[in-house]
């Protein structure tokens, strides 16, 4: 059942009758009933007021890959072949793997909907219709897998450059991989490798932001969150994000490939909302207690605790130690 002609009827934001919904795409009523309960499914917000219809609470600008490449302008061209906007997958990260096992070397997809969104440790990543970005770019490196360390961190960072382009403040990143703005978490990063230890390697870069999350996904997502839609200075346009994105990406992983993370430490430590505070990192059962230093050249993050400066590869922050800002996104 296609979705796609019922969300455009409805992006506009204003009520739609039942009747004249059914007349204008063509199908009965029951059909009309049965795609408003398929949307709800997959997170949209309806309202439904009797006499008047069904609408969407806000305006719903759709991902539109024509507009995107030409805000890339002339780096759009290159892209052409090797980009997919879809209305539902299950994971775009699967996606973009499949076409890496045909054989592509770089491709981009990009989904209004996925039913099966992965974040790292196996958890789900909430992705409702038209709601936030979901995105991920398979791209190819020649020097194999030993020469990736410290990736999803230089994701991060670009990321964050590519949000602050846009216009949007309050952001820094959480160590390994997180984005956060305003101290809670809007973006997330999921990097999966395939390919030789020492040869040619192919990386699926999953990227996940919230960009105006319905209240109605808020009980499926088990931390502190928030949206591109809660700061007050930019509306959100995710087409325009999504373009950054791109050009952020590009021109980082072709430099990532010359330098690796020790060209990046320093702006991930510029950007660092942890850096001199005190944290603790749970990995499995093991807690160490310290204070943040920053990262290394190899992205590992240092801890100074009690008698020395350790480098721990693995783990989380505890969520429970978050920095404080204040009302406008900065750091208090």
């Amino acid at each position: 059942m296609d979705l796609r002609p019922l969300v455009k009827t409805l992006s506009d934001g204003g009520f739609h009758p039942g009747r004249a919904l059914s007349a204008e795409l063509g199908v009965t009523r029951t059909v009309i009933v049965q795609q408003i309960e398929l949307l709800r499914a997959m997170g949209v917000e309806i309202h439904s007021v009797t006499g008047k219809g069904y609408r969407l609470p806000y305006m719903l600008e759709m991902i539109n890959k024509e507009r995107i490449l030409a805000l890339l302008g002339g780096a759009g061209a290159e892209w052409r072949e090797e980009f997919d906007v879809v209305f539902t997958t299950g994971s775009t990260n699967a996606d973009a793997m499949a076409k890496g096992r045909a054989g592509a070397r770089r491709y981009l997809c990009i989904a209004e909907h996925q039913a099966a969104g992965r974040g790292r440790r196996g958890k789900t990543w909430v992705s409702p219709l038209g709601a936030n970005i979901a995105m991920s770019l398979l791209w190819s490196f020649d020097k194999g897998i030993t020469a990736l360390e410290g990736l999803s961190l230089v994701v991060a960072t670009l990321v964050v450059d590519a949000l602050k382009a846009c216009g949007y403040a309050g952001l820094g990143v959480k160590w390994p991989n997180d984005i956060l703005m305003s101290a809670r978490k809007l973006a997330g990063i999921l990097i999966e490798i395939s390919g030789d230890t020492a040869g040619p390697c192919k990386v699926v870069i999953g990227v996940g932001i919230n960009v105006n999350m319905p209240a109605t996904s808020a009980a499926d997502i088990d931390q502190s969150y928030i949206d591109l839609a809660a700061n007050l200075e930019v509306v959100p346009d995710r087409n325009r994000v999504v373009a950054a994105l791109i050009a952020s990406l590009q021109a980082g992983l072709a430099e990532f490939s010359q330098k690796g993370f020790a060209g990046f430490a320093k702006r991930w430590n510029e950007v660092d909302v942890y850096k001199g505070r005190e944290v603790e990192i749970v990995s499995g059962s093991n807690r160490q207690r310290g204070q943040s230093m920053g990262v290394s050249e190899t992205g590992a993050l240092l801890l100074q605790t009690e008698s020395e400066v350790i480098s721990v590869s693995g783990g989380e922050i505890t969520p429970s130690l978050r920095p404080v800002f204040d009302a406008r996104g900065q750091d208090a």
